[in-house]
């Protein structure tokens, strides 16, 4: 190693220090400072004179002391850390280099390689040396020292080594030392740009609000720990020494390393590390304030030789802005380095050294031809430092709920999708209408490509509304019909202007002037509004319906009153497992709670019946008749309908005769042994019947196999999970045939709808059979090995729910928009015959339309963008309807404003319907790279754009969309884009075609489970009430528990708080609700108590839970009561009946229940952390990658990057946007 270089720049270990009591001090030129014990080791002044100077190696920065990957990583000019201050430039010594005539300001790189092993010290002295006054002036010498920073006394050096010996023994004594605190260290003065280090503590000094900073950088050098904190320089910026703070509140730490990395230290503060003291010395008190250069930080002794081996070098600058000062050459051997980092004197890397004088012992001379230790054994990450949905989640209901959201101001963001809330509406579509992925749209097209955010929204245009909120005003403007701009067609709205006085109004959408039909002309007000504005809807609401007239019916004719054909499954299958008999038993009530319109007294839908197997059977039920008749239909390869009079009837007219029918059918193929069936043939014959009955309708399908008997539309098994991971991949989620799809436009002219329910036990290809359900706005259920004692409970309120449930027939929806974006593409289960046009055989208030929008022309910030979205119906009643959601959005120049007003639920509801539509067509590995490089240019556009500069390893993120990496992560780790051994082709299948019509709110709780411990709520309530502290209840016994907890008020609606998706947040004492919108577990850990077994499940022992059982038992107490009243709160939340599973922890189910945990990592790889990894490739930095878009895949080898969470987010704000920031290294 040439140590005979360029004068040092960092302070030698004769530059004062301030002292702390009881901690020895280095003296000067031989001095001693009274008060402080003396040092056992000289002072260090300088290379040996006559030493002979030779070049550095190949990645050796002489100011580091040890050979490096590259150059510092640049810190921004802002800095959010306050560093300390450090002394002068020392002088040039008579035998180094000159003195160079440049520097600047640097923090130390402390992520630096080493290929070498290098010591660097003093000889031990048994003479005590005397030290100058800690006021003596430091005598410069050749090299100037231009810095703006805070004057410091400065000392002058001592004499330098006078043999070679003595230089060698000087550098030998050295040792390093890694270090844990929460504040930042001492900064220095180096050549080149400012360096940035990032954290393991994880505590940062916060300059602003809502800051969440997400930062990286590869993986540290072998058997180098990395512990240091952040330090960051602003450039002509004063500086304080800040104080040593506390340990954060929560700090991440690696979960794996690559191999032949040394593991990291932990620490909690400053005082409480977790390296041992040295032999023979004692753990001092913790220091107040930060540590000093090149200086260990008492109590935490060294212990790791100063060896490392170093990558290839860097090519190329680091980021980062220039700074002023003193530059230095760079070493002829490695010309892209833009200079020479400090050295701390002891301190290389992010590792210091015990310094002269500081009790530690010495470790002895290091191993210079030492190899990289073995490989480290696997680190446990926790991730209570990364943006928690839990906390986003309840912080938002408890700022957003109590107030009602008022639509009237244009581009407000709402309340989160779990936010209760009420909504008034006062001109715009309530968020339970349409949600958007962004509520200010940039004005030009060119901002929406940078940005890379989807421009969408998500419809919901029949949603259920809450008691408390009024359903849709009915406008019947008589046979004129509805008022309409006469180029654009678009529907009157509150944002048309009306002129002259209210004989006119000016479109919204396309600017076209119409004339006001005489019967609608109203007056102006002084402000130019009407002064009818609020008796009527269309000029005041943002939703509201309009009376179609006979023109918008198909042939000019208003449509008959739709229908319901039950069409039942007789084969053997279906009889064997009681399926038959059980529907035919709930049809007999079910059929009382057909939807009806408004106050109406019965239904107005008629039913019908068919049968099948490998022939169809229809049913005559009409009301004259004694007993139903049976017609059969052989011929399937032509399928007609044998009867129109009696099969569609009324269903109290007929009541007797169809109640004999369903009391027959069970008995009628008891005895049948045909196993095959036909499909196709199936939905044609309801089709054809809804047609001759001039209507529209819904069939209800209940189906068990693969259709195999010859019949058009034949299926055969083509299951094959070689095909997973193979570009043919994507085949297994096409249908089999054309002839479905065909079949689908079929229904979809007709206004025929079909719902079907499978009961599987073996592969029935979902992905065909759910072709006509799909795109005809029908819906899939699917019971795999159906079993009445356990899964009747599940089927039978879906199917209840389902004939229930409000539904439009045979729609149509268009959606218009203002000039300068337009509607390019539609998600979701429908049909399209155009480009405009959105066909519907069946909408109901489950099912959503997502569309993109794309720049035709530039926005303006003044006008902003109106969308409305029209949808035609017929009604339950036999009503043309159209239904209108309006709604405004902002327009931005700025991008800042597009990140601030976004909202991150929505666009994950949109990224996953535009992955699953893309397994389609392309392999799963394309969708995923592709998912996961959107989502890179998205973050790092607004890194580059919006936020403040910052240090190159951090990934900022919006405050809006700070749980877009956690989020993203549980899309890539679904079924769909990344299955797992267990998972059928058919299970992905259909959750494919389940999420592509799913809402926001659903989708949001889909993706990332709801988990709620409810023996810890309990506890909590009972202390709550009682006012008692929790030792007053005795562990030992149940008796005090229950006496108090029988005083809560389990009426309650209000929810335990939910934990977030990991085994590390399970209790083996607790018990936990998870659900998913479509699951539902109950987790019982092994330690519960015997009591709250006996009150839950009415057992006495954990061993005597059976894990069978769906359905908790009725039990008189208020703990069964409370668990199962938020069991029933959660089934009435969500569209699909969840069937409870009892989980017994250590048991068999364990594994499935633990798949639905995405903050772990699964057995197909990936886990919470990976969600956004950054390869750290030669010569990149994290951030330049991401610019890039360039990202692993989350099941990449942790051994390719290396990421480190931390707590203690910095916050800062820029142009009034807050943004989020999270330290990783």
């Amino acid at each position: 190693m040439s140590v005979n270089q360029q004068a040092h720049t960092g302070p030698p270990f004769g530059q004062p220090q301030s002292g702390y009591p009881g901690y020895s001090q280095p003296g000067y030129g031989g001095q001693q400072i009274p008060g402080i014990p003396s040092s056992q080791y000289g002072s260090y002044n300088g290379p040996m004179t006559g030493y002979q100077q030779t070049g550095p190696p190949q990645g050796y920065f002489p100011s580091l002391g040890f050979p490096s990957k590259g150059s510092p990583v640049s810190l921004d000019s802002e800095a959010s850390f306050a560093p300390n201050l450090i002394g002068s430039l020392r002088a040039a010594t008579t035998s180094g280099a000159p003195a160079s005539t440049s520097g600047a300001l640097v923090s130390p790189a402390y992520s630096q390689f080493g290929q070498g092993d290098v010591r660097n010290g003093i000889p031990p002295s048994t003479v005590p040396l005397p030290r100058p006054s800690a006021a003596q002036q430091f005598i410069p010498g050749t090299a100037s020292t231009t810095i703006s920073q805070p004057a410091a006394p400065f000392q002058q050096y001592g004499p330098p080594p006078t043999s070679t010996q003595q230089l060698t023994n000087h550098m030998a004594g050295m040792q390093i030392s890694g270090i844990s605190t929460s504040a930042p260290p001492p900064a220095g003065l180096g050549y080149g740009p400012p360096t940035s280090v990032p954290s393991s503590s994880g505590s940062f000094p916060a300059t602003g609000s809502g800051q969440y900073v997400y930062s990286g950088q590869g993986p540290p050098p072998p058997n180098m720990p990395h512990g240091l904190p952040p330090t960051c320089l602003s450039q002509g910026l004063p500086m304080a020494q800040p104080a040593i703070s506390g340990p954060p509140s929560s700090a991440l730490h690696l979960s794996s390393q690559a191999p032949g990395f040394a593991p990291p230290p932990t620490s909690s503060g400053v005082g409480a590390s977790n390296y041992p003291p040295a032999a023979g010395v004692s753990r001092p008190s913790t220091m107040q304030g930060a540590s000093l250069p090149g200086q260990a930080v008492p109590g935490l002794p060294a212990s790791q030789p100063n060896h490392v081996t170093s990558p290839p070098p860097m090519a190329g600058p680091p980021p980062g802005p220039p700074m002023t000062g003193f530059q230095g050459p760079p070493p002829p051997t490695h010309p892209s380095q833009p200079g020479y980092p400090l050295q701390q004197n002891g301190s290389f890397g992010q590792n210091r050294g015990a310094q002269p004088n500081y009790g530690a012992a010495y470790s002895g001379p290091a191993n210079y031809a030492s190899q990289p230790g073995p490989p480290p054994p696997p680190k446990r990450l926790d991730p209570d430092s990364i943006p928690s949905p839990i906390q986003v989640i309840e912080d938002d209901r408890n700022n957003r709920g109590s107030e009602p959201f008022v639509t009237g101001p244009r581009g407000q963001v709402p309340p989160l999708v779990t936010t209760n809330f009420l909504v008034k509406d006062q001109g715009n579509a309530s968020p339970r209408y349409i949600r958007c992925t962004s509520y200010n749209i940039p004005c030009t097209s060119d901002m929406t490509k940078q940005s890379q955010v989807p421009l969408a929204a998500v419809i919901k245009p029949l949603a259920t509304l809450p008691s408390e909120e009024i359903p849709p005003y009915l406008v019947d403007h008589g046979e004129t019909g509805p008022i309409r701009c006469n180029r654009c067609k678009a529907y009157m709205c509150p944002f048309m202007q009306f002129i002259e006085g209210g004989r006119r109004f000016q479109c919204c959408f396309c600017s076209c002037v119409t004339e006001v039909p005489s019967h609608y002309f109203q007056h102006l007000d002084h402000t130019g509004r009407r002064v009818d504005y609020y008796d009527r809807p269309e000029l005041s609401l943002g939703s509201y319906e309009f009376l179609a007239t006979v023109d918008y019916c198909k042939n000019n004719k208003f449509p008959n009153p739709p229908a319901f054909i039950f069409m039942i499954d007789v084969s053997y299958n279906a009889i064997r497992s009681g399926l038959v008999r059980l529907i035919c038993e709930e049809l007999k009530t079910l059929l009382d709670y057909l939807p009806r319109e408004g106050n109406m007294e019965e239904s107005a839908i008629r039913v019908g019946f068919v049968t099948y197997n490998k022939v169809l059977h229809f049913y005559n039920v009409k009301s004259s008749l004694a007993q139903p008749q049976m017609m059969v239909v052989s011929d399937v390869a032509d399928m007609f309908v044998p009867l129109l009079d009696g099969f569609l009837v009324n269903v109290n007219e007929s009541r007797a005769v169809f109640t004999s029918l369903l009391d027959q059918i069970p008995e009628m193929f008891a005895d049948t042994r045909e196993t095959e069936t036909v499909f196709a043939p199936v939905i044609q014959a309801g089709m054809e019947a809804l047609k001759a009955a001039e209507c529209a309708g819904k069939l209800f399908i209940f189906h068990t196999s693969l259709p195999i008997a010859e019949a058009p539309g034949k299926l055969k098994n083509r299951d094959d999970k070689k095909l997973i991971n193979t570009d043919k991949e994507k085949t297994l989620f096409q249908p089999q045939t054309s002839f479905y799809n065909n079949l689908a436009k079929e229904c979809v002219t007709q206004g025929c709808c079909v719902d079907l329910f499978l009961f599987p036990n073996q592969y029935l290809d979902v992905a065909t059979l759910g072709v006509v359900p799909y795109q005809t706005g029908g819906s899939v259920y699917k019971y795999a090995y159906f079993q009445v004692e356990t899964d009747q409970e599940r089927f039978l309120n879906d199917l209840r729910r389902d004939v229930q449930k409000v539904v439009g027939f045979d729609a149509v929806m268009r959606v218009r928009t203002s000039t300068g974006i337009r509607a390019t593409d539609f998600f979701g289960a429908f049909y399209m015959s155009n480009t405009t046009d959105v066909e519907l055989a069946g909408l109901d208030s489950d099912k959503t339309i997502t569309v993109e929008f794309k720049h035709d022309d530039k926005l303006s910030e003044d006008s902003g963008a109106i969308l409305q979205c029209a949808v035609l119906y017929t009604s339950c009643a036999g009503q043309r309807r159209l239904r209108i959601h309006n709604l405004s959005l902002n327009c931005c120049t700025q991008l800042a404003d597009l990140y601030r007003n976004c909202e991150t639920d929505t666009l994950i509801n949109y990224l996953a319907k535009f992955a699953y539509r893309g397994v389609l067509n392309n392999p799963v590995k394309t969708v995923r790279d592709t998912l996961i490089n959107q989502c890179a240019q998205i973050l790092a556009c607004y890194r580059k754009n919006c936020a403040s500069p910052s240090s190159a390893g951090q990934l900022i993120l919006p405050e809006c969309m700070k749980l877009l990496p956690v989020y993203l992560n549980c899309v890539l780790k679904s079924d769909v884009l990344q299955p797992g051994s267990e998972v059928t082709t058919d299970d992905r299948s259909y959750i494919r075609q389940l999420v592509s019509s799913m809402d926001v709110a659903d989708t949001n709780v889909f993706f990332y489970p709801r988990l709620l411990p409810l023996i810890t709520e309990v506890l909590k309530q009972v202390l709550e009430r009682e006012e008692r502290k929790l030792s007053s209840i005795q562990q030992d016994g149940d008796s005090q528990f229950f006496s108090l907890q029988t005083k809560l008020d389990f009426n309650s609606d209000s929810l335990p708080t939910a934990i977030r998706n990991s085994e590390e947040r399970l209790s083996k004492g607790d018990i936990y609700l998870l659900e998913n919108g479509l699951n539902m577990f109950l987790w019982i850990g092994v330690n519960v108590q015997q009591g709250l077994i006996q009150n839950l499940f009415g057992v006495s022992s954990f061993s005597q839970i059976s894990s069978t059982m769906c359905k908790l038992p009725i039990l008189d107490n208020p703990f069964s009561k409370r668990v199962r009243s938020i069991i029933d709160m959660f089934q009435s939340q969500r569209s699909r009946y969840m069937k409870l599973m009892i989980v017994k922890q250590e048991d068999k189910l364990d594994l499935l229940f633990k798949h639905f945990l995405m903050e772990d990592k699964s057995m197909n790889g990936g886990g919470f952390i990976c969600g956004l990894p950054l390869s750290h490739a030669q010569g990149n930095s994290p951030v330049a990658q991401l610019e890039e878009g360039v990202m692993l895949d989350s099941s990449t080898e942790i051994s390719v990057f290396t990421i480190h969470l931390m707590n203690g987010p910095s916050s800062f704000k820029k142009d009034n946007i807050e943004t989020c920031t999270i330290p990783y290294f």
